[in-house]
């Protein structure tokens, strides 16, 4: 996957999401014309606007995206993790620095309870916190695959749109998962995940209607979806 952020001065910042072993991968690309010719093949509408794509591939570093799942997080009242430390993930929800801020704001409430009585704290946070830093990694591997191989079907853009629609109309009974995780400050990660597929079970089946590309919007679409919720 390549994708392109911009930037202030109205350039943007391209990054190579891929393998590092395997017959297409980094590993693959050594020399300009193997850079060449894999770019002006599966990304040739960017290399056709960007005349120095080679020379900037060749010029950058390759880095590394890790998932940690640690436990445990602590050793009675001598040591704890958080953060990244004990829970990093790749960066496709947009989520690894406000889990670290959530590991700060759960553990000043502990702080809190329990003045002074480090080995409950830690214990406490670490069962209270690992759920919800699993559910984030989980949801931020799937979120890759979802950019990379459905933001260009029409079938899932359809899926959203209906989602949308719904939400719109029934804000208090359906929330995107997106939109629980990113604009839902008091839901949890692994409530969010866990409220998410079920509502993907819900859309597999609204998905699954006939003619429903002309009739996404109709009373049928409603009632099926409140029906299942209910």
């Amino acid at each position: 996957m390549l994708i392109a952020l911009p930037n202030l001065d109205g350039t943007f910042t391209c990054t190579l999401f891929f393998p590092f072993e395997g017959e297409v991968s980094f590993n693959s690309l050594k020399t300009r014309e193997q850079v060449q010719a894999f770019l002006s093949k599966d990304f040739a509408d960017v290399y056709a606007i960007s005349p120095q794509i080679v020379d900037e591939y060749m010029a950058n570093p390759n880095g590394s995206l890790v998932t940690v799942r640690s436990y445990p997080w602590s050793y009675e009242d001598k040591l704890g993790l958080l953060g990244d430390a004990s829970h990093a993930i790749v960066p496709f929800f947009g989520q690894g620095m406000n889990s670290g801020f959530e590991d700060c704001f759960e553990l000043g409430k502990l702080m809190d309870q329990y003045p002074g009585d480090w080995k409950t704290i830690l214990s406490e946070f670490q069962i209270s916190r690992k759920p919800n830093a699993d559910a984030i990694a989980d949801m931020a591997l799937e979120n890759f695959i979802e950019m990379r191989d459905k933001v260009a079907d029409q079938k899932f853009l359809l899926r959203k749109k209906i989602e949308a629609r719904f939400n719109e109309k029934y804000p208090e009974k359906w929330i995107p998962a997106y939109s629980m995780v990113t604009f839902s400050p008091h839901i949890r990660y692994s409530e969010a995940l866990s409220k998410g597929k079920f509502q993907d079970k819900i859309m597999d089946e609204v998905m699954q209607l006939a003619n429903i590309e002309t009739n996404w919007n109709s009373d049928e679409v409603e009632q099926l979806m409140l029906s299942k919720l209910n």
